[in-house]
C-alpha cells in the first residue's frame, strides 16, 4: 500500500487542477481504492513496483508544482489589476479575462515596462509655456520649468473653454497628428485656449518610464528594417498582434502614468493621439475623451473602453464594430491632416498637374520615421536614382529630422554617388525653401538635404515641403493618409501593410513598393509622358477633398467642441 500514496496524490491533485476544485475527488478515491488491490494482486516484480512508484512520486510532485505555479500566477495577477478604473475584459468580449498563458505573458510585459515602479497616487504639478513653434499654443510642462506659470487648469484661473491634445512622442506620428489637431482648435483661439501636453515633456518618474518603452520600440523598429528576412518577419507578427493583451497591457501603463493627467479637471475635453493618453485619461475618470485611431488595421490595441474612438477609413470602422467596439464609442472621422494643408489643398494639386504636365523634375521628398527606422532601404533607393539625378529627371527632397544617424546615412549615400546637395536646417530655412519654390523657382541643387537639432521642425518639415513636393516617398505610416501624391516604400511593422491599401483604394498613392526595383518602376510610371499617374492622383486628391475625406482633425476639433 505504501506505494499507492504517490499514485493517489498524483490524480487527486491533477483532478484538482484540471477542474479549479475538488468536485469528484471522491470518486477518484474509491477508484483507486479500488484498483489497488489489483496492483497488489498483479504479481509484479519489486524493480517493476519501485519503478512505478519513482514515477508516481515525479507526477506528483511536477502537479504540484503546476498547481502552486498557477495559485500563485493567479494571485499576482489579480493584485496587479485589482486597482484598476477600468475592466477591460467584458469590453473586448473576454468576461472571464485573459487566458492562463496570457497572464503570464502580461505580468512579464508589466515587469519589463513597470517592473520596481513605485505607482503613485498624486499628481504632478502642472505648469504651461508658451509655444514657441505655433503661435498662440499653450505646452503644459511640469510646475517651475523655466518661462513657465502655473497650468490655468490645474489653478481654476481659465478666461477661455480649454482642449487639450494629448500626446507621446514616440517617432513622429503621434507628434505629426497632434500638431494637426491643434491647428484646427487654434483657428478657435478666441473662445477656446490649445493645450500641448505630451506625456514625456512632463519632467517626472512616470515620463521616464514612457521613455524607457519607445526607446525598446525604436531599436525594434530600425533593426528589423535593417536586418530584414526572419527578423522583420518577427516584428511585423509582434506588431500586427495587438490583440486584447496588447490592450491589457497598454492599460497597465496606463495606471502607473496617471499623475501626469489626473491634475486637470475631468469634464476637460481630451484629444490623444496616442491609445495610452487616452487609456491614462479613461482610468482618471475624465468623462470627455477622443482617441484619434491611428492606423487602418483593426486591433483592440488602437481603441479604447470608455473613449469616443474615431477612425480614418470605413474599413477599419467596419473591422472594429465586428470585433465588437461599440457603436456608440465608435464613429468615421476622415484622415488626420494638417489645416494648411487641407485649407490649400487645391492649389497645391493644380500646381502639381501643370509641373508634369510640362515634364518638369519629378520632386521626390523622402522623410525618415522618428523612429530613424529605413535606413538601409533609403540610402540604396537614394544610390538607385543617381542617373535619374544626374539628368536633371529627379530632385531629391531628403529628410533627417533630427536623427544624426540618418544625417549620416544620407550625407554617405549620397557621397558614394558624388552627388553633391544644398542643407537646410532652420525652421525658417524651410519656409523660405517652400515659398522659393512655390514662386516658381527651382531649388539651388539637384538634393536637398534636410536636417535639425530641434524635434518640431523635424517634424514640421514633411508637413511644409509636402505641399511643394510632386510625390511623397514614405512607408505607410501616418503619411500614407495625406493629400498627397505617395509613393509607399517598405512598410516598418506589417500593421503599416493596411494602410498603403488605403491610399492604393483613394487613388493618392501606390500599393507598398517592398523592393528596389518596384519603387524605380513607379518613379519611371510618374515620369512617362504627361505623366497620367501623377495627374491621376492629384485629380483624385482633389475629389476625395471635397467629400471630405482629409476632415479627420477639423471634426475631431468640433467634436470636442461641443463637449466644453
Amino acid at each position: 500500500m505504501k506505494g499507492v500514496t504517490p499514485i493517489f496524490a498524483a490524480v487527486l491533485v491533477g483532478k484538482y487542477y484540471k477542474g479549479g476544485g475538488l468536485d469528484g475527488v471522491k470518486e477518484d478515491i474509491e477508484w483507486i481504492s479500488t484498483h489497488v488491490q489489483g496492483v497488489a494482486s498483479d504479481g509484479l516484480d519489486e524493480t517493476t513496483v519501485e519503478v512505478i512508484k519513482k514515477i508516481a512520486i515525479i507526477v506528483a510532485i511536477c502537479l504540484i508544482a503546476a498547481f502552486i505555479f498557477m495559485q500563485v500566477i493567479n494571485s499576482m495577477y489579480q493584485t496587479m489589476v485589482k486597482d484598476n478604473s477600468i475592466d477591460i475584459d467584458p469590453w473586448v468580449q473576454q468576461p472571464n479575462g485573459p487566458k492562463f498563458q496570457s497572464k503570464i505573458q502580461l505580468l512579464f510585459t508589466n515587469w519589463l515596462s513597470a517592473g520596481g515602479h513605485k505607482v503613485r497616487k498624486s499628481a504632478v504639478p502642472l505648469g504651461e509655456q508658451e509655444s514657441t513653434f505655433m503661435k498662440g499654443l499653450k505646452v503644459t510642462v511640469k510646475e517651475g520649468e523655466e518661462k513657465s506659470v502655473p497650468h490655468a487648469l490645474s489653478t481654476g484661473k481659465l478666461d477661455k473653454k480649454p482642449i487639450v491634445v494629448g500626446t507621446i512622442r514616440m517617432g513622429f506620428g503621434h507628434h505629426r497628428i497632434a500638431y494637426a489637431a491643434c491647428s484646427w482648435s487654434l483657428e478657435h483661439e478666441k473662445d477656446t485656449t490649445t493645450y500641448f501636453h505630451d506625456l514625456l515633456n512632463i519632467d517626472s518618474p512616470e515620463a521616464t518610464l514612457i521613455k524607457d518603452m519607445d526607446k525598446a520600440y525604436s531599436k525594434g523598429s530600425r533593426l528589423a528594417s535593417e536586418l530584414g528576412g526572419p527578423i522583420e518577419q518577427l516584428w511585423g507578427t509582434l506588431t500586427l498582434s495587438g490583440g486584447a493583451d496588447s490592450l491589457r497591457a497598454t492599460y497597465q501603463m496606463g495606471e502607473c502614468v496617471k499623475p501626469l493627467l489626473m491634475g486637470l479637471p475631468k469634464d476637460t475635453p481630451i484629444v490623444a493621439t496616442h491609445c495610452l493618453v487616452a487609456l491614462c485619461a479613461v482610468a482618471c475618470g475624465f468623462t470627455n475623451v477622443i482617441n484619434l485611431v491611428i492606423d487602418n488595421h483593426a486591433q483592440w490595441f488602437i481603441v479604447v473602453p470608455g473613449a469616443l474612438n474615431l477612425v480614418q477609413g470605413p474599413t477599419n470602422y467596419a473591422n472594429l464594430l465586428k470585433m465588437g467596439v461599440p457603436p456608440e464609442e465608435l464613429r468615421l472621422a476622415g484622415h488626420w491632416i494638417p489645416r494648411d494643408m487641407v485649407e490649400n489643398l487645391d492649389a497645391d494639386c493644380d500646381a502639381r498637374i501643370v509641373r508634369a504636365k510640362a515634364g518638369k523634375p519629378l520632386r521626390l521628398l523622402i522623410p525618415v520615421g522618428g523612429a530613424g527606422a529605413q535606413r538601409k532601404f533609403v540610402s540604396n533607393l537614394i544610390k538607385s536614382l543617381k542617373k535619374r539625378v544626374e539628368d536633371g529627371d529627379v530632385q531629391l527632397f531628403l529628410n533627417a529630422g533630427d536623427h544624426e544617424h540618418m544625417r549620416a546615412a544620407f550625407v554617405k549615400a549620397l557621397e558614394d554617388i558624388g552627388q553633391k546637395y544644398d542643407v537646410v536646417n532652420t525652421e525658417q530655412g524651410v519656409y523660405d525653401f517652400c515659398d522659393s519654390l512655390r514662386s516658381g523657382k527651382e531649388p539651388n541643387m539637384p538634393v536637398t538635404l534636410f536636417t535639425f537639432k530641434d524635434y518640431f521642425p523635424a517634424v514640421a518639415t514633411t508637413d511644409l515641403v509636402g505641399r511643394v513636393t510632386d510625390v511623397l516617398a514614405c512607408k505607410p505610416s501616418e503619411l500614407a493618409f495625406y493629400p498627397v501624391p505617395k509613393l509607399m516604400i517598405r512598410r516598418v511593422g506589417d500593421h503599416e501593410a493596411y494602410s498603403a491599401l488605403r491610399a492604393s483604394e483613394l487613388g493618392d498613392g501606390t500599393l507598398e513598393a517592398r523592393e528596389i526595383s518596384d519603387a524605380l518602376r513607379y518613379v519611371e510610371m510618374f515620369k512617362m509622358p504627361g505623366s497620367p499617374l501623377l495627374v491621376s492622383m492629384n485629380e483624385m486628391i482633389k475629389k476625395n477633398g471635397k467629400l471630405g475625406i482629409y476632415d479627420g482633425c477639423k471634426n475631431a476639433i468640433e467634436i470636442a467642441r461641443q463637449m466644453q
